[in-house]
């Protein structure tokens, strides 16, 4: 399914462009065997601490959640100590970008899409991230969620794009690795392209992407002509 009439590409960014297990997996030498299972618990924690605190009204900014998250990570999985503790939270600052995701931006962008990165991230471990993976000149904007003061999926979040673009909603192709992010953007009106990297399969929710696509590579011929 080709999507019509976008104007903007808007990114989700941890787990989409960046890769949020990279941490843990370059510190596998010294988490040994649990590496991957505390990176998961670390993600699951990060993101449940993020809606918890957006339904209790007691916001804090995603540094602080990444932080009590790989606490709670680690405490359940007994691996690490305070200095693996710093290097892991180091290298959240720092993540890898995706191999497809600097290719796909220059392809939109060259085709005359804008783009920008809509995230639960702080606006300094947004730029600390960018900057590391060399993204900085194919983004017009990197939005986070402190603009708002709550998480996504709230729809105040997503209205920062069509704020930002002073675009209707159905203007903006949202992409996201998250079936719950997905679902979020598509209840707010953007055309959603699901990024499903991992064979997962597409959440219970009435609000359904626009279309699912397995790399990003395969995004801008998705779009092609939408502009």
């Amino acid at each position: 399914m080709s999507l019509a009439g976008v104007k903007v590409c808007v990114f989700d960014a941890y787990g989409t462009l960046f890769d949020v297990h990279a941490p843990a997996a370059r510190l596998r030498d010294r988490l040994g065997d649990g590496a991957d299972r505390l990176s998961a618990i670390w993600r699951a924690k990060q993101l449940e601490y993020s809606w918890l605190r957006s339904l209790m009204g007691r916001h804090a900014d995603f540094r602080q959640v990444t932080e009590e998250a790989l606490d709670f990570a680690m405490a359940e999985t007994k691996l690490g100590g305070p200095e693996e503790r710093r290097r892991l939270l180091e290298l959240y600052r720092t993540l890898d970008a995706y191999p497809d995701a600097g290719p796909a931006l220059q392809s939109l962008r060259a085709r005359g899409f804008r783009t920008a990165i809509l995230s639960n991230g702080s606006p300094e471990m947004l730029e600390d991230a960018i900057g590391s993976a060399g993204l900085g000149d194919l983004l017009d904007e990197a939005l986070s969620v402190e603009a708002a003061g709550i998480y996504k999926p709230n729809p105040s979040v997503y209205r920062l794009a069509t704020e930002a673009f002073a675009v209707a909603p159905e203007s903006v192709c949202f992409v996201s690795s998250n079936g719950w992010d997905a679902a979020g953007a598509a209840a707010f009106g953007f055309q959603v392209a699901w990024l499903n990297r991992f064979g997962r399969p597409e959440e219970r929710l009435p609000w359904k992407p626009r279309a699912t696509i397995t790399g990003l590579d395969q995004l801008p011929d998705l779009l092609t002509g939408a502009s």
